[in-house]
């Protein structure tokens, strides 16, 4: 089967009539003093235009929406905020492409790199790999309280490099909002806590422990309501979890590799990606540099591995489908590039060429 072009899959959109211009703000969270950088994307082309710094808060590693896409929130790797040793949270109202401070919190330890809004935009979550910690914030029309609730987590794994001590790395929640989740890379499990929305307050439910020194980095809800997927960094692996509604637990489905057979060497599996119907998702791997492309069934969420492909780029620190899910844009962190490849909705393919335009230390992208 030959690998698809980008030409031909712009060819397709334009066929199945997306070739009328419609430009969108995109928001990048940059690794720089001008934290958040605006462009313009234009969905017909797969083109994306410089627009400046939409925000100059420091060293973003994270930024998402209110479901409204009101309000806007950022995660802050800082080791130090407001003379204390902690990240930043902060939040800003967004207003004709442009975003406007509202309220700035401290974290509940150094190096925040990750904060996720609960279903009825009430609670953010915040994750700190560099100390360890989670913290929750209570929103109103857009603010952030004090931290409400925090945790600071002290298991750590057998990899003396990369678990030297606990590593919170991303926030979720369940499908019916009842459940958070933290996934702990240094520990080697996935934190489960009741949410009390009204509140902001957690309470501990129980935990998944994952294998040792496999490093639970992110985790993500398939549609169905049910399925789960964890990336395991450290072993550049994912696993498919069934998710337990009455109690919020995680069990164990099944386990794939993303790694090509026999390759030997320093890499670091990182995010995902699944299409609105539940039909494609994709998974990205670090350091030897691609994106894994998988079937999924809609129903049971079970995968089935297609093809790896091109990032466009070193270290792809993120990536996201565009609105018409036509387009995958990638944030190449060590390469200093957003990178877009044309995606064949039919089949799930991307394209094996793309084009990149400059960012500095892309880390999160998102759509306005």
């Amino acid at each position: 089967m030959k690998t698809a072009t980008a030409a031909t899959l712009v060819a397709a959109a334009a066929k199945d009539g997306f070739a009328t211009p419609s430009r969108q703000r995109v928001f990048v969270a940059s690794g720089t003093e001008n934290g958040i950088l605006a462009y313009d994307w234009d969905s017909a082309t797969g083109t994306l235009s410089p627009a400046g710094v939409a925000a100059t808060v420091s060293t973003v590693d994270w930024i998402t929406f209110s479901q409204d896409h009101e309000y806007l929130y950022a995660a802050c790797e800082l080791d130090s905020f407001n003379g204390k040793p902690t990240g930043e949270v902060a939040s800003f109202r967004v207003q004709n492409g442009a975003l406007h401070p509202i309220s700035a919190e401290n974290s509940a330890a150094k190096g925040t790199c990750h904060v996720a809004l609960d279903h009825t935009g009430q609670v953010l979550l915040s994750a700190d790999y560099g100390g360890g910690s989670a913290a929750s914030f209570k929103v109103t029309a857009g603010a952030l309280s004090p931290a409400v609730w925090t945790e600071h987590y002290t298991v750590h794994g057998p990899d003396k490099d990369r678990q030297e001590s606990a590593h919170a790395h991303f926030c979720s929640y369940s499908p019916d909002n009842r459940f958070a989740y933290i996934n702990d890379l240094g520990g080697d499990m996935i934190h489960i806590y009741r949410l009390d929305a009204a509140t902001a307050h957690l309470t501990v439910a129980g935990a998944y422990h994952a294998q040792p020194g496999s490093g639970p980095r992110t985790l993500h809800f398939h549609p169905n309501g049910h399925t789960a997927y964890c990336i395991f960094e450290l072993a550049s692996t994912v696993e498919v979890l069934e998710w337990n509604k009455a109690d919020g637990g995680l069990t164990f489905v099944k386990r794939f590799h993303l790694l090509p057979e026999g390759f030997h060497g320093i890499s670091r599996a990182c995010d995902t990606v699944i299409t609105r119907d539940g039909r494609f998702v994709y998974f990205a791997n670090r350091d030897n540099n691609f994106l894994y492309s998988f079937k999924a069934d809609p129903t049971t969420g079970a995968l089935t591995p297609m093809v790896r492909s091109n990032c466009g780029g070193k270290i792809p620190r993120n990536f996201t489908l565009d609105p018409t899910e036509r387009w995958m844009l990638v944030a190449n962190q060590d390469s200093n590039l957003l990178s877009v490849f044309a995606r064949n909705p039919e089949t799930g393919r991307l394209a094996d060429e793309g084009k990149s335009v400059a960012a500095a230390t892309p880390m999160c992208i998102l759509f306005l």
